[in-house]
């Protein structure tokens, strides 16, 4: 595929490194000349020096032969504007960032489409709906909702105690006999290494362990892996960035008692003022004394969302620190996430991580409709729509020639979850839920197109 994209910052760079390892053709375009030479002597693309929104600057792109045009610089109207352009002088799709989330809830009455934009997507809008998802999930560390919700990935570190540690995936499934999960991907303990389990595949102490599971399946996979459902209400918020302000908002709406700390005192009254059903507090949240004096002990979680990495993670170990059942810092480098674990945060997101899978499934082949990378896991899960012509249908699982770094997680038909076994037969209209490793994702995408 040939693939533009319009700015070199951080979601840019991070897509078009991602991009480039799929030997895609990419050209970058941006106005800094620094920053298009880091990416130019670091990554195997093209660069273009330029505004992204010149009709020179493009059809010096050749966008007129390009299938896929990305606005993702910091500024709204720029992107816009490009996918307008783009999409003028004969892009094929278009896909712009914005941070008015205003323009996704009204997506349907503006249409978007007809104006030249194919897909608007807001980092900020996915980190404060990723944050939503894991506070409703609050033993796992990391999890993604296919379908509202018909099948749910969900991702948790094993403990000793989990009673199917020492067992094979078999044994595990037949402490279930009604089985409404499916192990999809592991990494063992202090390894880069991810493995799609088998049958025989045993499971140990300190995996990252991966399932895909319907709705019914969640309570089973509690007990499975030893944990209780935590009912979390109270939450404190460190900084009152735009994700700050998008998951305050959504948590209020959805009956969360929620404490948002925010260093600066003119944005703090601003945010008191649009947040009504928030307690705003103008404060520092690396300040211990501070933090006591807010009751974090009494918090049910803990996350923070400032600009500043480390001030996120050191403040998360704070809140660790007094027994806070679930945190969740924002971070910008992605080398912070094989550090997670061990240091004690349950979850970290990333903007750029969470902005470039959405992004992703509009690159895969075959009717990709959801994709979400593993969190430091060198591993994709893909939902495709099953065509009439496509090689899978009409077949049972079993008997597809499927490769074995690949495995089937579930099936989504008539808006209903299934966990599918060998002998379920896939047919056309049917969603299905694929977890695979790079080396099988374009055997897997030829089974589907």
């Amino acid at each position: 595929m040939k693939i533009i994209i319009a700015g070199a910052g951080e979601v840019g760079f991070h897509l078009a490194k991602l991009l480039s390892y799929e030997s895609q053709d990419i050209i970058l375009i941006d106005t800094d000349k620094e920053s298009l030479g880091y990416a130019d002597t670091h990554l195997d693309i093209k660069v273009l020096k330029g505004d992204a929104t010149s009709v020179s600057i493009l059809k010096e792109a050749n966008v007129a032969n390009s299938d896929l045009v990305i606005g993702v610089t910091s500024s709204e109207t720029t992107n816009i504007t490009l996918c307008l352009l783009a999409k003028q002088l004969g892009c094929k799709r278009t896909i712009a960032r914005i941070s008015n989330t205003e323009f996704i809830d009204k997506k349907e009455e503006i249409r978007f489409a007809d104006l030249g934009i194919d897909e608007l997507i807001s980092p900020e809008e996915l980190a404060a709906e990723e944050i939503q998802l894991l506070l409703d999930q609050s033993a796992f560390n990391d999890s993604y909702e296919f379908e509202n919700g018909a099948l749910i990935m969900v991702g948790t570190s094993l403990q000793r105690t989990a009673p199917f540690v020492g067992k094979s995936v078999k044994d595990a499934a037949s402490i279930f006999p009604e089985l409404h999960f499916v192990p999809i991907a592991i990494q063992r303990f202090g390894t880069q290494y991810t493995l799609i389990p088998r049958g025989d595949t045993i499971f140990k102490e300190g995996d990252q362990a991966y399932f895909v599971t319907s709705k019914e399946g969640v309570d089973e996979l509690y007990k499975l892996i030893g944990k209780t459902r935590e009912e979390i209400k109270d939450v404190m918020i460190l900084g009152g960035s735009k994700i700050g302000f998008k998951a305050t908002r959504d948590l209020c709406c959805n009956k969360f008692k929620v404490k948002l700390i925010e260093i600066n005192r003119n944005k703090a009254f601003d945010l008191a003022d649009e947040l009504p059903n928030a307690l705003i507090i103008n404060g520092d949240g690396r300040n211990v004394e501070l933090l006591e004096e807010e009751n974090i002990e009494e918090m049910d979680a803990f996350i923070a969302v400032t600009g500043n990495s480390e001030t996120n993670i050191m403040s998360c170990l704070v809140a660790k620190s007094k027994n806070i059942k679930k945190t969740i810092a924002l971070v910008e480098n992605m080398d912070y996430f094989q550090l997670s674990h061990s240091i004690g945060i349950d979850t970290l997101i990333n903007k750029k991580l969470l902005a470039a899978n959405n992004i992703f499934r509009h690159i895969r082949k075959g009717e990709v409709v959801a994709l979400t990378r593993l969190n430091n896991l060198n591993a994709e899960i893909l939902e495709f729509i099953v065509k009439p012509s496509s090689a899978v249908t009409g077949k049972k699982i079993k008997n597809i020639d499927f490769p074995r770094s690949a495995i089937i997680g579930g099936v989504i038909r008539d808006n209903v979850g299934i966990i599918a076994l060998g002998d379920f037969e896939i047919r056309a209209g049917d969603r299905v839920v694929v977890c695979s490793l790079p080396r099988s994702i374009s055997k897997v995408e030829k089974l589907f197109l």
